[in-house]
Order: C-alpha cells, then sequence, then structure tokens
C-alpha cells in the first residue's frame, strides 16, 4: 500500500515553465547568447547550478558561476514577483487536499532552490500539507540523477515500494525509475518536449487520480 506521495514542483504543483522561459531570455539577451529552445529543453528537470554550469560549457561567458546563478535569480524573481496570473495546475490544490486529509505524507522533491520554493510555498499556502521539501540545489548532480529521490524516500519514513513519484519531466520522470519507485508521469501539455512515456502511469489531468488510486497502487 502507497504511504507516501512525492511531488516535483515546477510542472506539476504549479506551471512556472513560462515565467522561467521570459526570465531566461531576458537573462540570455542581457549575456548576448542565443540559447535554442531544443538546448533549453534539455535544461528543464535540472538545479539552476547544473543549468549555469552548462551555460558556462556551452557559451564564452566571462561571469564566475556564482555571479550568473545570482542574475538568473535576478531575472526569475522579477518575473515571479510580477505575474499575476500564476495559478496552480488544475486540479493539483484538490488532489493534495484529499491525499492530505487521508492520511498520506506528502513531500517535494524538486530540482528548483529553496528559494523558489519558498515562493511558491508561501503564495499558494502549501506548507501546512507538506512533510518537507527538499531542492536540487543542495545535491551535487541533478536529475535524471536519483540523489534527490532517494532522499526524499528517506525523509518519508518508508520504503521506495511504499512511495510513488509525481513526475512531468524527461529527466524527473528517469531519475524517480533510476530511484526504483513507481512513477506517475503528469502531461499536461505545457511542458516544452518532455517525453512522459517511461512512467509507469500517465495523467492528463489530476481528476484521474486520488487517495483511493493512489493509495492501491501496486
Amino acid at each position: 500500500m502507497i504511504k507516501a506521495v512525492i511531488f516535483d514542483m515546477d510542472g506539476v504543483v504549479v506551471n512556472t515553465e513560462p515565467i522561467g522561459y521570459r526570465a531566461n531570455q531576458e537573462l540570455y539577451k542581457s549575456l548576448n547568447i542565443t540559447v535554442p529552445d531544443e538546448v533549453y529543453g534539455t535544461f528543464i528537470g535540472n538545479s539552476d547550478k547544473m543549468i549555469v554550469q552548462k551555460l558556462k560549457d556551452l557559451y564564452p561567458l566571462s561571469l564566475t558561476h556564482q555571479e550568473l546563478l545570482d542574475e538568473k535569480y535576478k531575472y526569475y524573481f522579477n518575473a515571479f514577483d510580477s505575474a499575476e496570473d500564476l495559478e496552480m495546475l488544475p486540479g493539483v490544490k484538490d488532489l493534495i487536499i484529499d491525499l492530505y486529509k487521508n492520511g498520506m505524507k506528502l513531500l517535494l522533491a524538486s530540482s528548483a532552490s529553496n528559494r523558489k520554493i519558498e515562493k511558491v510555498f508561501a503564495r499558494f499556502n502549501l506548507h501546512q500539507y507538506f512533510d518537507c521539501t527538499i531542492s536540487g540545489e543542495d545535491f551535487e548532480e541533478s536529475k535524471p540523477n536519483p540523489a534527490i529521490f532517494n532522499e526524499a524516500v528517506a525523509k518519508s519514513g518508508f520504503t521506495k515500494e511504499e512511495c510513488i513519484i509525481i513526475e512531468d519531466s524527461t529527466n524527473g520522470i528517469k531519475a524517480a525509475k533510476a530511484a526504483g519507485v513507481y512513477c506517475i508521469g503528469y502531461n499536461s501539455g505545457h511542458t516544452m518536449g518532455q517525453d512522459t512515456s517511461l512512467a509507469d502511469k500517465i495523467i492528463t489531468d489530476f481528476s484521474q487520480v486520488n487517495f483511493d488510486i493512489i493509495s492501491n497502487i501496486k
């Protein structure tokens, strides 16, 4: 029986991809570089520090890693704070409440920085539902490396067979499978160029799952 659900954040709980895309395009413009969408798509699911390292590997940038990371955050949080239309993805809040009220332990394991996670949780009042949040910035390797999900399973207090992961990105689903955890792939149609086919179960709407369905996954 499933006893814990591990959520990704971006593209699962909230669709910050348009905000991130706009902010990153402004960043790239300031750096005088062009990042094609097919390259940008490979960044999705990676931590910010990993993305910054990839940018430095791909382009002749004079900024240090920390300077570039600070610039990336500056553009992102300006876009986030000014976004009036940012909402949680349809049905996900109802699912979170349903799981929580039925005693399911909820954890968040996101490649996003702790600052980004806190912004989202404060904006949508999510702290009350989640047992803990885990940020990808605290790990040397990003998804598809399974380290963040291994940590989430350990913090859940349950075995990996008693946990499931809800992910939307190719890298995130690969990380879930590498961790040996059942994965629900959420294909919202909003995330750029992501393949959910490796997931154990694929949904296109959160109304397709609830506590009864998830708790009885084998």
